[in-house]
């Protein structure tokens, strides 16, 4: 796939949460053959904004809120959008993020795909499937139901796809997002009291509670690294205090002069590597599937875990108030935050399906004001948080995710996945963090491999 330099402008921000956000947030099967997608352009002429009027409907569904207060808020509204469209069912196949990414291909290119499913942005997945032509722009159906003044601009571009399938970030929308989300640190409150230590202020200082934590014999970071994907996250936290927000934007993006090579990178993976050599990381980390690593932290058998904020209700079921939760701390005390985030998978309606314009009012109905108060309540982080986000106990696990988004949205402290970076770099970067933290093979080595994906990609 040939790949011009991604242009600046409109790609900056790109995964960012816009100071916009403050001001506008704080407060049936398809066709049964495999000919290609009959339903590749715009939405037709005349759009059916009522589904009551649709006739008999069924909409198949695939999404991967499997997880605590996702899956209870998509279960809630699917049965209020049943409820408000009788003549409508929703059939929800629901699989985690590893097992969609795994079958979602293969069933988008079937003879009966879903009508409507959850897509990863970037290279590896969204812009594959509209270059195959297998998702619906949705532009008309933005303009209709109001998305454009409902969310930030950043927010909308992140599920943007270019008509050259050479950039994501513009051009036409292919999908819409729920919920906000950042990679946080999860702390137990009590046991950091009982270790007598306090939340960090700065970065210096969180590195700095690891050996002693280590030395009174419990686990620093909970953490489980079989599912290979925890990984990303976990180094890209580290990268984004080593090398600064812009430098990671320009690696993820194409722009500027960076190199997954530069010493900012190379440091991170050292102390990525470091941590797991001294004993930080829970042992056995790479055996362990996230889940697993989740439930023990919730069990009282580590003091943070890092991961997203995604995970918030699940912990908080069995940890309550014990269960505290902060932004990677800043290198100064009082100093802006920056981590990795931007939006949950984006909803897409697929090209073969029979009900688009369905398809479209579920999206506009899981996605709304009501949905956001929903997603709340069930101790989600909506994109654009509402009336029950502000209501939210400051010193709750809730508030202090909807204040760390706020004040994340407020400096421009986003940085994207940098499983974005090109089409294969999911697989490369995940397996290079395996061998990584295994010891298999050197800081070095890790960002050479990187390098080198990025550089094949982008010589293209």
């Amino acid at each position: 796939m040939s790949h011009p330099r991604r242009r600046l402008g409109a790609l900056v921000t790109l995964a960012l949460v816009s100071t916009s956000l403050v001001a506008a947030g704080c407060s049936a099967p398809g066709s049964s053959d495999n000919s290609p997608a009959t339903n590749t352009g715009q939405p037709k002429a005349s759009v059916a904004t009522n589904p009551a009027k649709g006739g008999k409907v069924t909409l198949n569904v695939w999404d991967q809120e499997v997880r605590g207060g996702q899956n209870a808020e998509m279960t809630q509204l699917n049965k209020e959008f049943q409820e408000k469209y009788p003549n409508v069912t929703i059939n929800r196949t629901s699989k985690s993020f590893s097992d969609l990414k795994t079958t979602l291909r293969l069933a988008l290119s079937g003879k009966n795909p879903p009508d409507v499913v959850e897509a990863n942005q970037g290279y590896p997945d969204m812009v594959t499937f509209v270059k195959a032509g297998q998702l619906v722009p949705l532009d008309k159906y933005a303009k209709l139901y109001g998305w454009e003044q409902r969310y930030p601009k950043t927010l909308l571009d992140l599920n943007r796809v270019s008509d050259d399938f050479q950039h994501f970030g513009e051009g036409k929308l292919y999908g819409i997002s729920q919920m906000g989300e950042y990679i946080t640190v999860y702390y137990n409150k009590s046991k950091l009291k009982s270790l007598g230590l306090t939340p960090p202020k700065t970065w210096s200082d969180f590195a700095a509670q690891l050996p002693k934590i280590k030395a009174k014999g419990q686990t620093p970071i909970e953490f489980g690294n079989l599912d290979k994907w925890p990984a990303i996250h976990t180094f890209g936290v580290i990268q984004a205090q080593t090398a600064g927000k812009q430098d990671v934007r320009n690696l993820v993006f194409g722009t500027g002069n960076a190199k997954w090579t530069d010493s900012a990178t190379v440091k991170a993976a050292k102390i990525l590597q470091d941590w797991a050599q001294k004993g930080y990381f829970t042992k056995g980390a790479n055996g362990l599937g996230y889940d697993d690593a989740s439930k023990k932290f919730a069990d009282g058998t580590g003091v943070y875990l890092i991961t997203g904020t995604w995970q918030a209700a699940v912990l908080k079921k069995p940890m309550g108030k014990n269960l505290g939760l902060m932004l990677p701390p800043p290198a100064q005390a009082g100093g802006e935050p920056t981590t990795t985030g931007g939006e949950s998978l984006a909803f897409a309606v697929t090209s073969k399906s029979q009900h688009p314009d369905v398809a479209a009012a579920y999206l506009d109905f899981i996605t709304n004001a009501h949905a956001d108060d929903v997603m709340t309540q069930t101790g989600n982080l909506p994109a654009v948080p509402g009336k029950a986000a502000d209501a939210l106990p400051a010193d709750s696990p809730e508030g202090q995710m909807v204040a760390g988004w706020k004040d994340l949205s407020k400096v421009d402290g986003l940085v994207p996945y940098l499983d974005y970076s090109t089409p294969t770099f999911y697989d490369t970067i995940t397996a290079s963090l395996q061998s990584l933290i295994g010891g298999q093979t050197t800081p070095e080595q890790f960002t050479q491999t990187l390098q080198a994906d990025y550089q094949k990609f982008h010589q293209k």
